[in-house]
């Protein structure tokens, strides 16, 4: 199953952060918040996600160049969530399921339970 990641958004309330890179590409411990969230996926056995990308979006690409099992796709640098969905709609096959998080968003939820 996939893991879509939301990236797209300007992060406008870390401002002072997010001037040069986008949010989910701040740094916490060393690592981007995104990583995290990558790095808490594959704990439950996750190894295919989807960064829809907008805002400052080649800085996602550049650090993700080479990781096969993250591809980055640019949704729009305005677009909303359910846009952001509808653009990635081809990445999928029909009825296929996925998850959905956001880019700037940890939490220790346990995700077989969640499933």
């Amino acid at each position: 199953m996939k893991v879509v990641i939301l990236c797209g958004g300007v992060g406008s309330r870390l401002a002072e952060e997010t001037k040069l890179i986008p949010k989910p590409m701040v740094k916490l411990g060393g690592l981007p918040i995104v990583q995290h969230i990558i790095n808490y996926f594959e704990k439950y056995g996750f190894k295919e996600f989807i960064l829809a990308t907008g805002y400052k979006k080649e800085i996602l690409e550049k650090y993700y160049k080479n990781k096969k099992r993250v591809k980055c796709i640019f949704t729009g640098k305005k677009t909303l969530t359910g846009g952001r969905l509808l653009k990635l709609s081809k990445y999928f096959k029909k009825n296929e399921n996925f998850l959905l998080t956001y880019g700037d968003g940890l939490s220790n939820q346990n995700i077989n339970s969640l499933l």
